[in-house]
């Protein structure tokens, strides 16, 4: 990552826990954090915090108010920022009204992918003096390492499904439409678009439970692949586990997650286990390849 400059860091949050342990990183670091909080994403946590500490200043943004994020930033000191948590993708579809320099960033992409989005946002932070960063600062020890980290390996067919998956997940992450695909019997069930791993897994378990149940298919356990871009920008979008992809797993009936070692970070590391251990759910950590 890039080396910190100043003593001030911005944190741009979106929704989940991922902000606030950055949070929590930063000021264990002794650094002032400037949050610009999205009022459409991120917890009103974030308000109890900052009453708590004075080295933490939170501003509530709209998710379409990128002048006042810049604004807020240059008003604040703030050269350097970091984007966690995240910012659900159907929103740029919703009813929010982006300012003049947000609609003329949309109307300049190609595509209005993950990538090709925070890329343009990174870049006119970039010209206003305010430096991204990479989203696992400060987090690098809540990276998944290789390797199988439950008490259960992959069973040798969870291991063929997911060498298939491996090569849909990466094919899916290559044209930025999602990370995650659940595969059962070396056959794709779901793929994730802008619904977000955890829907996309509790769609593959639904669709499974539709099928006639006869005794093949009750052998079609689904095994779960995250895979990161090719090219990954760890700025933003990088792929993370939490409690609630492993509780989406077992309503889905899930029984295998595999993901990509150095690349994925696990949040709540001893609870995600203890869930899976006691599903009997195998997680493995896979080096890309």
């Amino acid at each position: 990552m890039s080396e910190l400059t100043g003593e001030r860091l911005g944190l741009i949050a979106g929704n989940g826990r991922f902000p606030f342990l950055l949070l929590d990183a930063a000021r264990a670091a002794g650094l002032t954090v400037v949050v610009a909080a999205i009022r459409e994403e991120t917890d009103p946590e974030m308000d109890r915090r900052a009453a708590a500490d004075a080295a933490i200043h939170v501003h509530w943004l709209s998710l379409g108010e990128l002048s006042r994020l810049i604004d807020t930033f240059h008003r604040e000191g703030v050269s350097q920022a970091v984007m966690a948590g995240q910012v659900r993708h159907k929103q740029i579809f919703s009813s929010i009204r982006p300012d003049w320099r947000l609609a003329k960033l949309l109307l300049s992409l190609r595509t209005r992918s993950t990538d090709m989005l925070l890329g343009a946002v990174a870049r006119v932070l970039a010209d206003e003096g305010i430096e991204l960063i990479s989203s696992t600062a400060f987090l690098e020890p809540l990276l998944a390492r290789e390797g199988v980290l439950t008490e259960r390996k992959p069973s040798e067919d969870e291991e063929c499904n997911i060498r298939y998956g491996l090569g849909v997940a990466q094919g899916l992450a290559a044209w930025d439409i999602g990370q995650t695909v659940v595969i059962a019997a070396q056959a794709c069930v779901a793929v994730e678009a802008m619904e977000g791993t955890d829907a996309t897994i509790l769609r593959a378990g639904q669709l499974m439970a539709s099928l006639d149940q006869d005794a093949s298919t009750l052998q079609r356990s689904l095994t779960v692949i995250k895979q990161a871009k090719p090219n990954q920008d760890m700025r933003f979008d990088v792929p993370v586990i939490g409690q609630r992809t492993l509780e989406s797993m077992v309503q889905a009936g899930a029984t295998c997650l595999a993901i990509e070692a150095d690349r994925t970070l696990l949040f709540d590391r001893s609870t995600i286990l203890d869930i899976a251990n006691r599903a009997g759910i195998a997680i493995v950590a896979i080096p890309r390849g």
